[in-house]
């Protein structure tokens, strides 16, 4: 027998290769059919547990979304919310920094406007405005700041950090929402400012939530420049790709970990301020509500593109809302309606190992593209 017959004989019947690249229209073909077979599992889930046309389920999605004004303007809100979120991780993650404490960035930005509604509101609308943006910028870059300053120092582990900064973050609002509790003994803040609207967002064309489309519409043309056409952001690019490399170019290293995470935290700090004051007009341990880890997903199948994460944002509270909704009209229970949500971000999540990688086949040692 041959030494190339022996050789073939233990290849195994499939082999994984990483891919060197790979068309776009190619790449969103494989998503695309990643969401279609997850519909239909979710359909055979859904008709198994409710005996219901999955037809009909899924047009039940839509209308729990896009249903009425009122629902479309709700999930523009929550596309935005969800979206600066995953802005403000994008300069991080794309550094190779694991910011996981976007929950925590989140909640002091909010702590801080609502601390500025309450305290400030005698000011002039434009100034408490003014004082909103600032205090929740600097609260979230402060909350940034600090894990940023030991990764450069002493080189700890960011992801804890971070992590550990969002319980600190959680347990600062609960002292927040006790001290400032309405009516007292309630344990809720309730709504701020009920009366005058003092640091609510205005409406724009007789819409309560233009301006939190206008705001965070910005940061994504301002991020997608900032990482793409300057020099800091090919700075923090080189120092994601390689530290050593980096330090042969002449950057320094630590200065940029903690410059971009002064913007990473800021900018969640920002996405706060646009909750409290341009959504809920409160402030609670559930404001953040898990979006800082839902944006960790955007931020990544985006591959850090801001237009890209707009998409990823819709599609992903579209299923939220859809799911939801399913829960009200079928009389299900929300794990269901989450489970109809996790398959789905599962499939497409799973999509992105076909698109990096390439599946080899021993007998016609042809890769499946």
């Amino acid at each position: 027998m041959s030494s190339l017959a022996l050789v073939n004989k233990k290849d195994p019947l499939v082999r994984i290769a990483r891919r060197d690249s790979i068309a776009k229209p190619k790449a969103l073909i494989i998503r695309l059919i990643a969401i279609v077979i997850s519909l239909i599992v979710c359909a055979l889930i859904i008709f198994a547990i409710t005996k219901v046309n999955p037809l009909k389920v899924y047009e039940s999605m839509f209308k729990g979304a896009f249903g009425t004004k009122g629902k479309t303007w709700n999930t523009v809100r929550d596309t935005m919310m969800l979206l600066c979120i995953a802005i403000g991780l994008a300069p991080a993650f794309k550094m190779k920094f694991w910011n996981i404490g976007a929950e925590g960035q989140i909640l002091v930005g909010g702590i801080a406007t609502a601390a500025c509604m309450i305290y400030l509101k005698s000011l002039p609308p434009v100034l408490l405005f003014i004082c909103m943006v600032v205090a929740s910028v600097i609260a979230g870059a402060l909350w940034g700041i600090l894990p940023a300053v030991f990764k450069a120092k002493w080189n700890t582990n960011e992801t804890l950090f971070t992590l550990m900064m969002n319980y600190v973050a959680l347990q600062l609002t609960s002292f927040f929402v006790a001290l400032w509790e309405n009516p007292y003994g309630s344990n809720k803040v309730g709504i701020i400012n009920p009366q005058n609207h003092e640091g609510w967002f205005p409406s724009i064309f007789g819409e309560q939530y233009v301006l939190n489309v206008i705001i965070v519409m910005v940061l994504t043309v301002g991020m997608f420049i900032y990482l793409k056409y300057t020099k800091q952001g090919y700075e923090l690019s080189v120092v994601g790709d390689s530290e050593n490399t980096a330090k042969y170019a002449g950057i320094s290293v630590k200065k940029v970990i903690i410059r971009t995470m002064i913007i990473s935290g800021a900018i969640c700090g920002l996405s706060g301020f646009i909750t409290v004051s341009g959504a809920s007009h409160t402030i609670s341990t559930s404001t953040a509500g898990g979006k800082g880890f839902t944006a960790i997903i955007v931020c990544w199948l985006a591959k850090f593109n801001t237009f890209t994460m707009i998409a990823i944002s819709a599609l992903i509270i579209f299923l939220q809302q859809g799911a939801i909704q399913i829960a009200s009209e079928f009389n299900l229970n929300n794990d269901v309606a989450n489970m109809i949500t996790g398959i789905i971000l599962f499939f497409i999540l799973g999509s992105e190992f076909f698109i990096n990688y390439r599946l080899i086949f021993r007998k016609a040692d042809k890769g499946v593209k």
